[in-house]
Formats: C-alpha cells, sequence, structure tokens
C-alpha cells in the first residue's frame, strides 16, 4: 500500500498451488452481472473445484461459484454459472494451444480487484505428482524451521 493503492483479495485458491506447478499466470477481466459484482466485493466467492476452459475462441471460467446475493430480487445470479473471462484474443489462442498440445490446465488462482474493476489471475499449470507434493511440503518445513532458528 505504498503507492496508496489497495487491491483487496477477494478469493484465493489455495489448493491450486498444493495440487499443480504454475508456470505462468495472465490477469483476466471477468464478465459479471450487478449482484455477482455486489457478492464478490462481499467476498461470497469460491474457486474450489474451478477451471478455466476454451470454448468456441473464448475463455470461460467453470465451476466458480458465486453466491446468490442476499439483497438481490427475482433478477439475482445463479450461483455457479460459467463466466466468460476477458483476455485478448491472442492470449486465448496461446493457452488454448497449451492446453491442448502440451496436457497443461488453466486454473484459476485468485479472483481480486484491481482499478474498481474485479480481475481474475489465472494460471498455466502443470499437475504435481504425489512425490512433487511430498517434495513441496518437506521444504516448507525446511524453510519454517530455518526462520524459526534466526
Amino acid at each position: 500500500m505504498a503507492d496508496g493503492k489497495f487491491n483487496p483479495v477477494f478469493a484465493e485458491n489455495r489448493k491450486a498451488r498444493h495440487d499443480y506447478a504454475v508456470l505462468e499466470t495472465v490477469e483476466c477481466g471477468i464478465q459479471l452481472k450487478g449482484t455477482e459484482v455486489k457478492s464478490v466485493r462481499h467476498g461470497e466467492v469460491s474457486l474450489s473445484g474451478s477451471y478455466a476452459a476454451v470454448l468456441n475462441g473464448e475463455l470461460w471460467l467453470v465451476g466458480a461459484d458465486i453466491a446468490a446475493y442476499k439483497f438481490g430480487n427475482r433478477f439475482n445470479h445463479e450461483p455457479k454459472s460459467m463466466r466468460k473471462l476477458l483476455v485478448h484474443a491472442k492470449e486465448v489462442r496461446e493457452m488454448r494451444l497449451k492446453t491442448e498440445a502440451k496436457g497443461l490446465t488453466l486454473i484459476p488462482l485468485k479472483v481480486y480487484l484491481k482499478g474498481g474493476r474485479v480481475k481474475v489471475a489465472v494460471g498455466v499449470c502443470r499437475g504435481k505428482a504425489l512425490h512433487d507434493k511430498r517434495e513441496t511440503l518437506k521444504k516448507k518445513a525446511l524453510r519454517r524451521d530455518l526462520e524459526r532458528a534466526v
């Protein structure tokens, strides 16, 4: 917050960094309805079990849960619906090629606010094997022990 800007994180997919090796991240806009924006700003969003997919040349967020706005009326949104992610066509083509050819997946890592707009950080990820997960946990434990010693 040194530059006077505060970008709150509304949801973070912590399990994604445990289950996947994140190779690169892409910042995407997200197309939301009014009640969805209000629910996200209240922090009522969950990314667990969600993923991004390229369908018909567009990038979509699938499986994310944005809770129904409690003060919404009959025009309230569907909590588990697919939502369009807004990125350049070139980035969509690159992501499609990576997911088809290299066997990578697109996993949403976090939902946050930037410049008054809701953004989604999508990671291009490769699944970790069980021994990779154990190795990561060992490194984390070693780092923690070293910090305690200091």
